[in-house]
């Protein structure tokens, strides 16, 4: 147990992407639109990503390598310069997402107008690197406290909202519907993307290699059993906070007719009438500023191991992080100042179905590195398993081209998505 206990940390610090204000965009316009439909994808989503981030661990553990030193090492300069471009373009999105909810989060608790929020939002990186001075152990222990704190706050609110539970576990059922409405299958990948995120795939790898664990493979072995009995554990929290995101606005929102509901803050502001409590937005606003924090831990970490892994570049974290999130403030402020609101929503989902799109490109490299021999040794990936992992890029792949293909025939119109 306490071998077990020295590896625990690292899979919070990923499920943490898996539940960031993107994901809360794309559920609850989920909900509000399509009832329970699409917690199908939020299922299948949170499998993708437990093969995928079982590979992670197995790689760093294996090749002693993270994914993106990895394709640096097989890949030329025309090959992993661009997957590096496309990385950091995901880090991106993911930023963008963690401006806007944080920002709506101190909306929410505190009535700090939105582009005064996303200006505040800039000054995380002190907090997270004077955590990372102290140790990372303290920097997980931020992540899973604030953890704790959004599994309380949705498990209150689901029992406020009383959904009708046949109609849950029916939900969890694909349908064939998903892919056949383009709307449905636009929501569907912004979903998929807010849950299999390709920066994860990159902190995941990197982030394994904080733990010691010996040379001989039976120590490898072992190691590799802990972290993804960690990881997998983890993201069962993720599945429970994004389903209870849909869950909650199928149950209030799509139950009432309300299916248009796409923005975060409108929903805060109906809960209220709609529950009958005054808790319930309270514990919204809380959980959706912790989710926004707690994300931008993670996407800090991610955008170091990238930019180290794929360029050998080594740049002082607060710098790194100031650049990253100038960047996404820029789209975020544009949103927020011309918009307002309305505009902020359908930014997030947007950012979601980017890092869809950019997903295949992290995962092909990943499953052909777990399954070539001469990097992994003995602890290649088992037949089983890379066959599991390609299908699932293939899915990937697939669903992104239908998606584009839906785009490009409907003459690039925006309505249609």
């Amino acid at each position: 147990m306490r071998r077990f206990a020295a590896f625990v940390g690292p899979g919070y610090l990923v499920a943490v992407g898996y539940m960031d204000p993107g994901n809360w965009a794309t559920s609850i316009a989920g909900g509000s639109r399509f009832g329970y439909t699409l917690l199908a994808v939020a299922l299948v989503s949170n499998i993708m990503a437990i093969v995928l981030q079982s590979l992670c661990a197995r790689l760093a553990i294996a090749s002693g390598r993270d994914l993106a030193q990895a394709c640096r090492d097989a890949y030329p300069r025309w090959t992993s310069y661009p997957l590096w471009l496309l990385a950091e373009i995901a880090i991106i999105a993911t930023d963008i997402a963690e401006v806007v909810g944080t920002a709506i989060g101190f909306n929410l608790i505190f009535g700090l107008p939105l582009e005064i929020g996303v200006a505040v939002t800039a000054l995380d990186v002190f907090l997270i690197l004077y955590l990372q001075r102290i140790g990372f152990r303290y920097l997980e222990a931020l992540v899973m406290a604030l953890l704790a704190v959004i599994t309380l706050c949705f498990a209150v609110q689901i029992g406020l909202a009383d959904p009708e539970w046949g109609a849950v576990i029916r939900g969890f059922a694909p349908t064939t519907e998903i892919v056949a409405n383009p709307e449905m299958l636009y929501l569907a990948l912004g979903i998929l993307g807010a849950t299999v995120m390709p920066h994860n795939l990159y902190l995941h790898s990197a982030i394994v290699q904080t733990r010691a664990w010996g040379s001989s493979e039976a120590e490898k072995r072992e190691a590799l059993r802990f972290a993804t009995i960690d990881s997998t554990a983890a993201l069962m929290f993720a599945l429970f906070i994004n389903a209870a995101i849909l869950i909650l606005a199928a149950a209030v929102f799509h139950s009432s007719g309300r299916t248009e509901i796409a923005e975060i803050g409108e929903a805060h502001t109906l809960l209220v009438p709609l529950l009958g409590s005054a808790l319930a937005p309270v514990l919204f606003g809380i959980a959706l500023l912790c989710s926004g924090l707690n994300s931008t831990v993670t996407a800090t970490l991610a955008g170091q191991a990238v930019m180290e892994g794929f360029i050998n570049m080594r740049v002082r974290p607060w710098l790194r992080r100031l650049v990253t999130r100038a960047i996404a403030i820029v789209p975020a402020v544009i949103a927020t100042v011309y918009y307002g609101e309305g505009g902020t929503g359908k930014l997030l989902i947007l950012t979601q179905v980017a890092l869809s799109l950019q997903l295949s490109f992290a995962v092909v490299p990943l499953v052909q590195f777990t399954a070539d021999r001469r990097k992994m040794g003995a602890l290649t990936a088992p037949a089983w398993l890379a066959a599991t992992a390609s299908l699932i890029a293939l899915i990937i792949i697939v669903l992104n081209a239908k998606l584009v293909m839906d785009f490009a025939a409907s003459g690039f119109d925006t309505s249609v998505l």
